[in-house]
């Protein structure tokens, strides 16, 4: 049965990684679950870039942390923080369309 990644994580959230990048974080509190959002090969670069409308370059990291059951996805910023434009400028709202994303 398929469920979101929200409703599997304990943590859900996004910052600035410096004015040009942002960091989810996706923190787990169950290693099987943890276990099986890695194994389930969905969090990909190039379904992260679908998600965001970014090319699949634009994605810097995805590291599966197995010690801290956590995620954690850079990506760059497609406007600086701060600069004209920009209607975020914490990165804090940015973990939005990972939110839906279905683990099976």
């Amino acid at each position: 049965m398929a469920e979101r990644l929200y409703d599997l994580a304990s943590v859900f959230r996004s910052k600035n990684s410096g004015p040009f990048e942002i960091t989810i974080d996706i923190l787990f509190d169950n290693p099987a679950t943890y276990r099986r959002v890695q194994a389930s090969g969905v969090i990909t670069a190039g379904e992260i870039a679908k998600l965001y409308g970014l090319p699949k370059e634009s994605i810097r990291h995805i590291v599966f942390f197995d010690a801290a059951m956590g995620i954690k996805i850079t990506y760059l910023r497609q406007i600086s923080s701060g600069t004209a434009g920009d209607r975020d400028v914490y990165g804090a709202q940015q973990h939005s369309p990972l939110m839906e994303l279905e683990i099976h």
